[in-house]
């Protein structure tokens, strides 16, 4: 990592996915797996009780970086291929200044894979924990937003131009319910992935004999992982649908943060990320006020994908062990992470203090002079006198009105009485009702209920449990 990445992945990754993934949260969960391997096999009478004690406890003793040299581990892993063998080589020497004897029985009958995939697994489970608890927050600011704004009306804009009105809080519906979604397939690819992975050097955990079953039992219930029919090295479809999931959270989260920014854009003016001191300013600017946290998500979204595609790349292969598709995860899916995460963070910043802007959304409602209401008129005609005929009608009344630059209500009044298929077809009462933006939400402020009422139960069904 280049010394100007290190000064600035604090803005982009998560701290605690950082400190999660790194070399000493590795090593941690590393050191959990092998003691608990120890405590399996001493359980199923595979190796003396006492050794498996005094293993435990030189895994357990203090933190990893005091029982470890992380920078030998990474030194020795340039020569090994993989850090599990110098850390094992580590691990076997500390715990024979303790009992030699006991040293014996470190990493007995496990390979490499073992240890740093079900290390992966634990790490993983913590990860989701955390992610569930930042998507649950996030989602909850979704809902006061929508709640709060059912009824707000606004523009709603095709094409990145002024199609027709909505409501702000239908717009945060649709943000809260792809959240959801997200949330919903983590928990899922979490559940896939709580895995054991223990099958020593080609699968067969022929090093244990016909002690196998039984410690693969112990070691999965010392660690709280499900039992898999077999080991999993070499099929890395749940990782990969894992990291998949999160390409797609972070997808969405650039979706929403792309919302913003357009939103929060000066000529637009409708919403503004929170203000704080040292936040969105300019180094030249003083009256700047950049959406920080909107650059942030953006940047994540632009940078995941190609660190996905390398998951999905690192499936093919080969036969029991791989070459080189298993190595390729190792730095990958902890960026993956941290990106995610940081993603999540700022997302959840910015939502939980967007200043909303209504007047300004009303202001920018009424920037084409009704031209947003054109397909309510065109709508309100067509049924008398055919969907063409009216279309065309008010297609032409629309230019009159940017030519002479006077509102669509008075250029369709004039146009409906210069037709003779349509004079006094629409008086003012119509008329009146038609340029009313209120009137031409639809379903919008009943999406939004749906939406929390959907949302909601699911909350509730979930802390039911």
């Amino acid at each position: 990592m280049s010394d100007y990445a290190g000064l600035t992945e604090a803005i982009y990754s998560d701290g605690a996915m950082l400190a999660l993934f790194s070399g000493a949260g590795t090593v941690r969960q590393m050191l959990v797996v092998e003691a608990a391997l120890a405590n399996a096999q001493a359980q199923c009478g595979v190796i003396p009780p006492e050794a498996a004690r005094i293993i435990h406890a030189v895994c357990h003793d203090g933190d990893a970086v005091d029982i470890l040299d992380l920078q030998a581990i990474a030194t020795g892993a340039a020569l090994a291929g993989n850090i599990a063998i110098p850390f094992v080589k580590q691990l076997t020497a500390a715990v024979a200044r303790v009992d030699p004897e006991a040293a014996r029985y470190v990493h007995w009958g496990a390979t490499s894979q073992d240890i740093l995939d079900t290390a992966l697994v634990l790490q993983i489970r913590q990860a989701i924990a955390q992610w569930d608890r930042d998507l649950r927050s996030t989602a909850q600011a979704c809902a006061r937003l929508t709640a709060a704004h059912r009824e707000t009306l606004m523009v709603g804009r095709t094409w990145l131009q002024h199609a027709l009105p909505t409501t702000f809080g239908a717009k945060t519906a649709g943000w809260l319910e792809a959240l959801e979604r997200s949330r919903q397939r983590l928990l899922l690819d979490g559940a896939q992935m709580a895995l054991l992975q223990f099958g020593g050097a080609a699968g067969t955990l022929a090093s244990l004999g016909a002690d196998a079953p039984r410690v693969a039992r112990a070691l999965a219930g010392e660690l709280g992982l499900a039992l898999p029919s077999m080991p999993w090295h070499t099929h890395r479809d749940r990782l990969a649908n894992l990291a998949a999931t999160l390409g797609v959270l972070v997808g969405t989260m650039g979706k929403i943060a792309r919302d913003v920014s357009l939103m929060a854009q000066t000529e637009v003016g409708e919403l503004r990320e929170p203000a704080g001191p040292g936040r969105g300013g300019s180094s030249t600017m003083p009256h700047k006020r950049n959406p920080v946290g909107c650059a942030a998500i953006l940047a994540a979204a632009v940078r995941v994908p190609p660190l996905v595609s390398t998951m999905l790349s690192g499936m093919i292969q080969e036969h029991e062990r791989a070459l080189g598709g298993w190595q390729a995860e190792w730095d990958v899916m902890p960026q993956i992470a941290a990106l995610a995460g940081g993603a999540l963070r700022h997302l959840l910043g910015v939502l939980d203090g967007l200043e909303v802007d209504e007047q300004r959304m009303a202001q920018n409602l009424a920037a084409t002079n009704g031209l947003i209401l054109a397909e309510a008129y065109a709508l309100a005609l067509g049924g008398r006198i055919g969907r063409g005929h009216a279309h065309d009608l008010i297609e032409q009344a629309s230019r009159e009105a940017v030519k002479k630059h006077c509102a669509l209500k008075d250029a369709v009044r004039e146009a409906v009485h210069n037709d003779a298929a349509t004079r006094g077809m629409l008086n003012d009462a119509e008329l009146d009702r038609l340029s009313d933006p209120a009137n031409y939400i639809g379903e919008a402020p009943a999406l939004c209920d749906r939406v929390l009422a959907d949302w909601q139960a699911g909350q509730d069904a979930e802390n039911a449990r």
